[in-house]
């Protein structure tokens, strides 16, 4: 397998992995120079977001006592770490090996106390390392230095395991080790309750296309599900989902460490012109973005999100392909 990744927001901009009959595709979506991410003209294409990614409800929450306010940048809420999080800063390359075994490379950043909003300092790193022939593990790791506060980072590829320039990926199959989701008000921001998927159109407990009762789901799916079914572990992670497309027979299991998976599919997307003129339509690609579940910093009945100043936040994913 081949990845390309740019210390622009550390994203994935290219990541080729061999079909049924050993072809290399490029199975995520993005541009051929930097110049269209610096433009904003992708919707997180291949990025990692932060310093808390997905929805804070009305860009407000209090912490140790403290009110703060964060950029309206989805109205009416807070989305991705604000109008220049993560995903928009230039980070600095802090090691890298190209060839032989295991080859990584090591990102690192650090947010300014105050920075889009947010409490604190944080020293934020992120290794993107090949483990085998078609294994990725992404670490990524934040410390903040001075103060208490939140951070919940993810990384925001949108897949198309037929190709990046193959349609829309409604015919691809996905299992997830989820039994429950976080419903969401019109504004996708979770309303706090904890449903059963258990015959809803978002039961994947057991591999199903998605788009077979994406139609259900108003535009398509992005709600977070609880990753509550227990698996077999892999190196310490869980089972998040399995994604598979029939034409390829490429498959991708992911696994991780964190509690929730925000599972989108590109609803939002429409007449991106990308690699190769490719030209990304809606459903083009699915995010799986392993997570703290939105809205935590003001929801008490979800997994806390706050990191104490010191302390150490870990977040891994693995992403195994298979043919």
């Amino acid at each position: 397998m081949q990845v390309k990744i740019s210390n622009y927001g550390t994203t994935i901009t290219s990541l080729s992995v061999p079909d049924k009959n050993g072809k290399l595709g490029d199975v995520v979506l993005g541009f051929d120079s930097v110049d269209p991410y610096v433009k904003g003209l992708a919707p997180y294409f291949g990025c990692i977001v932060g310093r808390v990614a997905n929805r804070i409800k009305e860009g407000k929450f209090s912490l140790n006592g403290v009110n703060y306010t964060l950029p309206i940048n989805k109205p009416p809420n807070s989305l991705h770490g604000g109008n220049k999080g993560f995903d928009k800063k230039i980070w600095e390359v802090a090691g890298h090996k190209r060839d032989g075994e295991k080859p990584f490379i090591t990102f690192k950043y650090h947010s300014a106390d105050g920075e889009e909003g947010y409490p604190g300092a944080v020293s934020v790193t992120a290794t993107y390392t090949l483990t085998s022939a078609t294994t990725m593990r992404l670490d990524m790791e934040a410390v903040p230095e001075n103060k208490d506060t939140p951070i919940n980072l993810a990384q925001h590829t949108y897949w198309n395991l037929a190709g990046h320039d193959s349609g829309n990926i409604l015919d691809h199959k996905i299992q997830i080790w989820g039994s429950h989701i976080t419903p969401v008000d019109e504004y996708t921001v979770p309303t706090g309750e904890i449903l059963p998927v258990k015959g809803t159109p978002f039961d994947f407990t057991e591999e199903k296309r998605i788009g077979e009762s994406i139609g259900e789901v108003g535009i398509g799916y992005d709600h977070n599900y609880v990753l509550d079914c227990p698996d077999q572990e892999k190196e310490g992670l869980k089972h998040a989902a399995k994604l598979s497309d029939a034409a390829s027979s490429r498959v991708l299991n992911l696994w991780t460490n964190v509690p929730g998976m925000q599972f989108y599919t590109g609803n939002y997307v429409n007449g991106v012109v990308g690699k190769g003129n490719a030209v990304y339509g809606k459903h083009a690609g699915v995010c799986l973005e392993t997570q703290g579940f939105p809205n935590a910093i003001n929801q008490s009945n979800f997994p806390s999100v706050v990191v104490k100043a010191g302390e150490k936040y870990n977040h891994t994913m693995l992403f195994e392909f298979s043919a």
